[in-house]
């Protein structure tokens, strides 16, 4: 299994990808810097991506509001599921809808 480690910061990034842009492989940056040659091959891809010289995926920002969006999504359902779970306590409780039998 791999270790975990936190983002490179994105001015490190913008400073390697200027590196690629200025002619330098990913190849040769990778063994004088941490990340990998395929690191920054993905980095080159989503910079391209976000300044949009390529169709074939997401721009960081897209992406970023995809995230809220999932997160927001995920806590309206929950918040759903509670109301409903509580409107149905709360008819029982004031006897408006009869209590479920096994007899039906």
């Amino acid at each position: 299994m791999s270790k975990s480690r936190h983002p490179y910061p994105l001015g490190f990034r913008e400073q390697i990808i200027a590196l690629v842009r200025a002619g330098r492989t990913p190849e040769s940056l990778s063994t004088e810097f941490e990340p990998t040659a395929q690191t920054i091959h993905n980095w080159i891809r989503q910079a391209d991506r976000d300044e949009g010289h390529r169709p074939d995926g997401v721009t960081s920002v897209e992406r970023k509001e995809l995230q809220r969006l999932r997160r927001e999504n995920k806590r309206l359902r929950t918040e759903r599921e509670i109301l409903a779970k509580a409107a149905a306590w709360f008819a029982r409780e004031t006897n408006s809808v009869p209590p479920k039998s096994s007899s039906s």
